[in-house]
């Protein structure tokens, strides 16, 4: 869990925390980041954007990617994502947790709930180990 901490050390004025992520909570099977949910993070219609959800499951999985490989050189190779109910302000809740590791690849699965236990949203995501120079 070493290279995660440092991830989360580092991510200070970085966009998780332009984004408002929080930590919650890690174990060997799941990580848990939070976001405060407010009224920037809405759009037109006046529910939280798309793309602020993606990020927050993106995150969440490269998080337990990093974990599980111990290695903060892990990036999103593909991601699949699907809205299931819109979500509001509030605390919004995102899990993650990685489904299978082959060599430098893992797959992740993440899901965000509200406050109330509402399923929002859910993703898949792939996820490759590279060495930086």
């Amino acid at each position: 869990m070493n290279a995660l901490q440092e991830m989360i050390a580092r991510g200070e004025n970085t966009f998780w925390s332009y984004l408002g992520c929080e930590f919650v909570s890690a174990d060997e099977e799941k990580i848990v980041i939070a976001l405060d949910a407010k009224e920037h993070h809405t759009n037109s219609m006046g529910i939280i954007h798309g793309g602020v959800l993606t990020s927050l499951m993106d995150q969440a999985m490269g998080m337990v990617a990093t974990a599980a490989k111990n290695d903060d050189s892990c990036v999103t190779t593909n991601i699949n994502v699907h809205f299931m109910s819109a979500m509001t302000t509030g605390r919004l809740t995102v899990t993650a947790r990685v489904l299978h590791m082959a060599g430098r690849s893992l797959t992740t699965e993440a899901r965000i709930y509200d406050s109330e236990g509402t399923f929002g949203c859910m993703a898949t995501a792939t996820f490759r180990v590279v060495h930086r120079k």
